[in-house]
């Protein structure tokens, strides 16, 4: 019965997304800063990559699965930021279902940031907890196996998630508790009981995230025991490369924890996460991997020096 009554209401064609504030001075600031944080983010990490391409002595796993990172940082950032500036100056804030349907998708096709995050900690371990089988255990046909496993983690991830959203039934509340469509806010406007797809969720967003993270501090934890038996400068080095991995692991993982943990619950605080996670830890990412990080330094300036070098020819 309750089956048939939904087939004979109008299924949702489009969904309203919600603005940060309803105070206009606000939202023409928030439109300035997502577009300066949008166009750093891409530069900063399209540098990292095209650094690492450019400079040899960065043609290994580490900087491999770093400009993997930045890739999807680009990607990731580019699935939600550049619209919430346009919606800034529209009155209905629209998205069609199929265009919502893509974003989440996307969305959590590029959160294969974790995987990167795990394979990044695993190939520290090795490097500084036993370096002299280092380049025996991440050799390239490892490290290329790797990446199209952690790609392929985040397609079965994303199509898993998708699916379940696309086949419940909408046909009631259209608007959506964000600026960006993602699986828990457009779950609660299903017009039919949820709690099953909910469990999923918490079960391959929120559990992945959780034991990820875990596996992840644990790793650094042996790893910064370990450094302690190194001598000085290359302790200072390894130190200063775990410290920036620590710190984006937090960052990203943190938000995944906090969201998908409680799906069905929405918070104030959720969307401040979500402007973190989708604008600020992109821009973030390509800072903390190249502040204090001396071969990044480096590269960049050899490539900048070359470019200038020509300029002057």
């Amino acid at each position: 019965m309750e089956e048939a009554l939904l087939l004979n209401q109008t299924l949702v064609t489009h969904f309203h997304l919600k603005d940060l504030s309803v105070n206009q001075k606000v939202l023409m600031s928030v439109f300035v800063i997502f577009l300066i944080f949008y166009v750093l983010t891409l530069i900063r990490n399209i540098i990292i990559v095209i650094t690492i391409i450019y400079d040899h002595q960065l043609h290994t796993p580490m900087y491999f699965f770093l400009s993997n990172l930045s890739f999807i940082d680009i990607c990731h950032s580019t699935v939600t930021v550049p619209k919430m500036p346009v919606d800034t100056w529209s009155e209905e804030k629209l998205i069609s279902f199929d265009a919502c349907v893509t974003q989440m998708f996307f969305l959590h096709f590029f959160a294969c940031t974790v995987f990167v995050l795990t394979v990044m900690a695993y190939d520290r371990y090795e490097a500084i907890c036993k370096p002299l089988q280092y380049m025996t255990v991440m050799n390239w046909k490892v490290c290329v196996l790797l990446d199209v496993a952690l790609w392929s983690g985040g397609t079965i991830h994303s199509i898993a998630l998708t699916s379940l959203t696309i086949k419940l039934p909408y046909c009631g509340p259209d608007e959506i508790d964000n600026f960006f469509c993602d699986v828990p806010q457009v779950n609660k406007l299903a017009s039919t009981d949820t709690h099953i797809t909910e469990i999923l969720i918490v079960s391959s967003s929120g559990l992945i995230s959780m034991v990820c993270f875990v596996v992840l501090v644990v790793s650094y934890t042996v790893i910064l025991v370990s450094l302690r038996q190194q001598i000085s400068e290359g302790r200072r080095k390894a130190l200063s490369t775990c410290t920036a991995h620590l710190t984006v692991v937090t960052l990203f993982l943190g938000h995944c924890i906090f969201i998908y943990s409680h799906p069905s619950t929405s918070l104030p605080e959720g969307k401040v996460v979500s402007v973190f996670f989708t604008a600020v830890t992109p821009l973030l990412n390509p800072i903390i991997y190249t502040l204090r990080n001396e071969d990044m330094k480096n590269a960049l300036n050899k490539l900048i020096g070359k470019k200038e070098g020509k300029g002057e020819k």
